[in-house]
């Protein structure tokens, strides 16, 4: 395993059991969805969620963003927008 993908996979973990004080905003959690998203399957695919379906498009709409980022790239904007945060 790369050193890149252990750190990332540290940084997701972080995020998953996070408690106490490190509350991310809904803004911030859809942010590090999409590179979350991005770092592991690539690029986004399929049809946009349609307008009723708030989270799905919400999180469709986060991903496409990085559309183009390699996943590399994705996986350590995850890292230093965790490390921005602590």
């Amino acid at each position: 395993m790369s050193d890149l993908k252990a750190r990332f996979d540290e940084a997701v973990n972080y995020i998953k059991t996070a408690e106490g004080d490190f509350q991310p905003s809904n803004e911030m959690k859809l942010e590090f969805y999409a590179l979350y998203k991005q770092g592991t399957e690539g690029d986004v695919s399929g049809k946009r969620p349609g307008m009723m379906d708030f989270v799905g498009r919400a999180k469709y709409d986060a991903w496409e963003k990085y559309k183009g980022t390699s996943k590399d790239e994705a996986m350590q904007q995850y890292i230093d927008k965790l490390a921005a945060l602590k």
